[in-house]
């Protein structure tokens, strides 16, 4: 048995050799944060937090190394909403719920059902490509969209298996897979171009069609995919109301660039330019809604009413997300597009 000259002895040459504890002493500052590096020069790849080593190669070549670029106050919070939150298209939607119904009410369903799948898979696929591209620094960033992406993929998945699941099968696709949501989010240079035309304008007219998804839905399965869809598209959304939200407090000077993202937006939002709004002027996905909502092919007149009102509160939700960013100047300057304005002011 060692005794403890001996156990003495082996940590005197541990020592000798470079082994140190003081790692031990970091403990107390893994904690949530706020004051963050305004800029990182971590290229090794190295996790938050972690101490550095002089001796690792200079590999990361990450395109978004200044905090103003990318963050967002609250982050951690959203984070642990996020995972607690979690569900499974397998074990929680009551599937068995699902009975045989008018062929006219199917296709409507499963033609929504087939927009839905290909708008989660953008909303998923796209954010996706940012997250490498951020200095590691940013974690708080990285492990919300691995979060969002995570939902999309499973509300991908749920959607799927919808229009599966009672016969139909999938329908056609929209016009543009590349501006399906938020328009023109492919193409985004940069994060808060992106979360501007994702976040704040695609995402937020989807988590409307989720929040009334009940008025749509035909069986306890449908109303269970909505409500559990809009409680995870509601973090998405808060993803960009608090980056604009912090962009608009640290970098004013930025404000116009971000007011043209919501200036295309705004424009695609109004004439249903490339699809991205199932409750717009893109015809498969607005005479599917006719039919869900209207209560079959021959009802269409009445579901095109309740439509109407559905943009309506599209709109002034999206209003509502404008104010809590810092960005409702837009509205009463006059610079928000005039249909818009003429939907929000005709809204019960």
């Amino acid at each position: 048995m060692a005794t403890v000259q001996d156990r003495t002895s082996y940590w005197d040459q541990a020592r000798e050799q470079g082994f140190d504890l003081s790692w031990l002493s970091k403990l107390e500052e893994n904690v949530a944060r706020e004051d963050v590096d305004d800029f990182s020069v971590n290229n090794t790849g190295r996790v938050q937090g972690s101490i550095p080593r002089g001796n690792v190669a200079q590999f990361g070549a990450y395109t978004f190394r200044t905090k103003s670029e990318v963050w967002a106050h609250n982050l951690t919070k959203l984070y642990q909403e996020f995972v607690t939150r979690q569900w499974s298209s397998a074990t929680d939607i009551p599937w068995e719920t699902l009975e045989t119904l008018p062929d006219d009410i199917e296709a409507a369903e499963c033609q929504l059902a087939t927009f839905f799948t290909q708008v989660e898979f953008v909303a998923s696929d796209v954010p996706g490509r940012f997250i490498s591209t951020m200095s590691p620094d940013y974690h708080e960033v990285r492990l919300a969209l691995l979060a969002q992406v995570m939902d999309e993929s499973r509300h991908l998945d749920v959607f799927r298996k919808r229009a599966l699941a009672n016969g139909g099968g999938l329908m056609r696709m929209t016009d543009s897979v590349s501006d399906v949501v938020g328009g023109g989010t492919d193409n985004a240079r940069e994060f808060t171009e992106l979360s501007s035309r994702l976040h704040i304008t695609g995402e937020g007219n989807v988590l409307t069609l989720f929040r009334l998804g009940e008025m749509m839905a035909y069986n306890e399965a449908e109303k269970m995919i909505y409500r559990r869809c809009a409680q995870d598209e509601a973090r998405h959304v808060a993803i960009g109301v608090l980056h604009l939200r912090y962009m608009n407090e640290f970098t004013p000077e930025r404000r116009e660039e971000i007011h043209c993202y919501l200036d295309e937006g705004e424009s695609r939002q109004s004439t249903g330019a490339g699809g991205e709004n199932p409750a717009g002027r893109n015809q498969l996905t607005s005479e599917a809604l006719a039919v869900l909502l209207g209560g079959g092919k021959d009802k269409t007149d009445e579901g095109q009413k309740i439509l109407m009102a559905i943009r309506q509160r599209q709109v002034k939700e999206y209003f509502q997300r404008l104010k809590s960013a810092g960005f409702d100047d837009r509205i009463h300057s006059g610079r928000v597009h005039p249909s818009l304005l003429e939907a929000y002011n005709a809204a019960p």
